[in-house]
């Protein structure tokens, strides 16, 4: 997943929380909140732990630190300082905390205070918490592609050197099978996740290519790979990587999650977009919005109480003039605009 990088501007952490001005085409999503709380860094995932109530945001750079806000009211509540990381999980079960970074940073969720550091190789990315063994997965695309470390004690259970090529996000069925999206070779893997082997590879190149997110339903065996060439998204069967049909999303896909409760996936993506997918079967399934969010808030997050998604961004000034047969590049930072965003109904 490609980082938001972000320019040193000294900015105090606030939360101040508004009434979002964005707007939706019809259906019942909109944007309900921001909290724009500012600082400096760059960003990647977002991570919600439900039962904790509270949500991670690692903000990467020289000041280098996983940021947690209160999940209810996005108030900060604190942070781990020193984790250059790329995402954040929670085992809900031991109460520790794991950073995507190098090393790995695992924390005590009820204090925020640092347990231990461990060393992994390649340059950590994505991560995974699987409940069916309370392991955590850490994903890079150099070798090795996936670190195993269990939840409990932190100690590295084992590593796959090689997925078949980069990885991006990752899903569990909690019964031992993980699923990854391999961005640069147009598949998802299939993971043993008892014998850390890939027993399969389900090609997605047919009818779209780099898939940067992956949803699944558990209950019905289906995921949902977010591609982003074409902006597509691959709707297949988990048991046999048959494809079952593909769907539209927004520019710039770069997450994906499936709410069990309200048969939806959403995919967040980076032009400001979030598309929202209802399965109405297991055989049938609809774009039901697009909602408008803020360039740039391609990351998001599922809260499963209250069934809300949370995504991150930032506004970015117009960007310098490109050499001759040059590319544009991304404007500097709006000083104060890192923002968390708030979807529901």
């Amino acid at each position: 997943m490609k980082r938001f990088c972000v320019l040193a501007v000294g900015i105090a952490m606030s939360a101040s929380i508004g009434m979002a001005q964005q707007g939706s085409t019809a259906g019942p999503y909109k944007v309900v909140k921001t909290a724009k709380v500012g600082g400096v860094g760059g960003f990647d995932y977002v991570f919600a732990d439900a039962a904790g109530r509270r949500l991670y945001i690692p903000r990467s750079g020289a000041m280098a630190r996983v940021t947690v806000f209160d999940l209810d009211t996005l108030a900060p509540v604190g942070e781990i300082a020193n984790a250059n990381a790329r995402g954040a999980v929670v085992d809900p079960k031991s109460n520790h905390g794991f950073s995507s970074s190098k090393p790995v940073v695992m924390w005590d969720t009820k204090t925020l205070a640092t347990i231990k550091t461990i060393d992994v190789q390649g340059n950590p990315d994505g991560i995974l918490f699987d409940p069916f063994n309370q392991r955590v997965w850490v994903f890079s695309h150099a070798a090795p592609h996936a670190t195993v470390i269990d939840a409990k004690d932190g100690s590295v259970v084992g590593m796959i050197a090689d997925l078949g090529g980069a990885p991006e996000q990752a899903v569990t069925d909690s019964n031992g099978h993980v699923y990854v999206d391999i961005e640069d070779k147009d598949n998802v893997a299939v993971v043993d996740a008892k014998t850390l082997q890939v027993t399969a590879h389900y090609d997605l190149s047919s009818k779209a290519k780099t898939p940067a997110g992956l949803a699944f339903d558990v209950k019905n065996h289906i995921l949902f790979a977010a591609c982003r060439n074409p902006q597509m998204m691959v709707i297949l069967n988990a048991d046999d990587g048959k494809i079952i049909t593909t769907l539209p999303i927004g520019t710039g896909v770069d997450g994906a999650v499936f709410n069990p409760a309200t048969m939806e996936t959403f995919s967040s993506q980076g032009d400001g977009t979030l598309t929202v997918i209802k399965e109405n079967s297991p055989t049938s399934f609809v774009v039901e919005q697009t909602v408008q969010t803020m360039p740039s808030a391609k990351t998001l997050t599922l809260d499963t109480k209250t069934n809300q998604i949370f995504l991150i961004g930032a506004e970015y000034s117009a960007p310098a003039a490109p050499p001759a047969g040059g590319r544009a590049g991304r404007g500097q930072l709006v000083p104060d605009s890192f923002s968390i965003l708030v979807a529901g109904k």
